[in-house]
C-alpha cells in the first residue's frame, strides 16, 4: 500500500518513513500542502498522515481534497497540537484517528492498522522480507509465493520479529507474545523455537536471518546477497 506522510520536520519524516517502510509500505513524503495536493493528482493512496502546523497551513485544509481525490483513503494526524479542542477538530474535520507528538512508533503502527481494520478501508500490505512474507492481517505465510504452515508459537514469534523487522525486539516481549500465562517455560524455551524457526526459514530458502544480541533479545533482517 502507498502511504502519503505530509510533515515538515525532516529528522522525524524520515523515521516515520523508515517504519513504514518496514512494515511494506511503500512512503512518499512531502512538506507542505501544495506537494500533497500535487502527489495526490498523481499516486493512489490506501493512507495518509499528516501534520497540522505546515509552512503554507493546517494539514486538516487537506482533508477535502483527500477525501475526493482518494475515496476510502484513511487519514491519521500526528501533529503538536494535542488539546482535547484540537483532537475534537481534527476527527470532526474527518480524520480516521489523532495522534499527538511525540509519540512511540509502535503505537503509530497499531493505530494505522486499527483504521485500516475499519469497513472500506484498503488491506494493509503484507510485510516482505528477502522471499518471505507475512500478512499480519491474516497472518498468511509464504516464500517465495508458496505457503508455509507454522505451529502456533513459531508464528506468533514471527509475527512479533516481523512487526519489527530490522529492530531488536527484547526477550521479554518476545515470551509475553508466544507464550501464555499457564504455560510452564523452561529457561532455555525461547532459545529453542527460535533456533528452530531459523533452521526452518534457512532451508526454506527465505532469505532472512534471525540474529541474536546476547541476553537481550532477537532481530530479523534480510540475508546478504552473496
Amino acid at each position: 500500500m502507498r502511504a502519503l506522510l505530509v510533515e515538515d520536520e525532516p529528522e522525524m519524516a524520515r523515521a516515520i518513513v523508515a517504519r513504514l517502510g518496514r512494515s511494506g509500505f511503500i512512503a512518499d513524503y512531502v512538506g507542505a500542502l501544495e506537494e500533497a495536493r500535487a502527489a495526490l493528482q498523481c499516486h493512489h493512496y490506501g493512507l495518509a498522515l499528516l501534520d497540522r502546523r505546515l509552512p503554507d497551513g493546517d494539514g486538516l485544509e487537506l482533508l477535502p481534497d483527500l477525501k475526493r481525490l482518494q475515496p476510502g483513503i484513511r487519514v491519521l494526524v500526528l501533529t503538536a497540537c494535542e488539546t482535547v479542542s484540537d483532537r475534537i477538530c481534527g476527527l470532526d474535520a474527518g480524520a480516521d484517528d489523532y495522534l499527538a507528538k511525540p509519540f512511540d512508533l509502535d503505537e503509530m503502527m497499531a493505530r494505522i492498522r486499527a483504521c485500516l481494520r475499519r469497513p472500506g478501508a484498503a488491506a494493509a500490505p503484507p510485510v516482505v522480507l528477502g522471499k518471505l512474507s507475512f500478512d499480519l492481517a491474516s497472518h498468511q505465510v509464504s516464500i517465495d509465493g508458496k505457503p508455509l504452515v507454522l505451529h502456533r508459537r513459531e508464528l506468533a514469534l514471527l509475527e512479533a520479529l516481523m512487526r519489527n523487522s530490522g529492530r531488536i525486539v527484547l526477550r521479554n516481549q518476545l515470551q509475553d507474545e508466544v507464550y501464555g500465562f499457564d504455560d510452564d517455560v523452561q529457561g532455555n524455551a525461547l532459545n529453542i523455537l527460535v533456533s528452530r524457526l531459523r533452521k526452518r526459514l534457512h532451508d526454506l530458502g527465505a532469505q532472512v536471518e534471525i540474529h541474536a544480541a546476547r541476553g537481550i533479545g532477537y532481530m530479523i533482517a534480510r540475508a546478504p546477497q552473496e
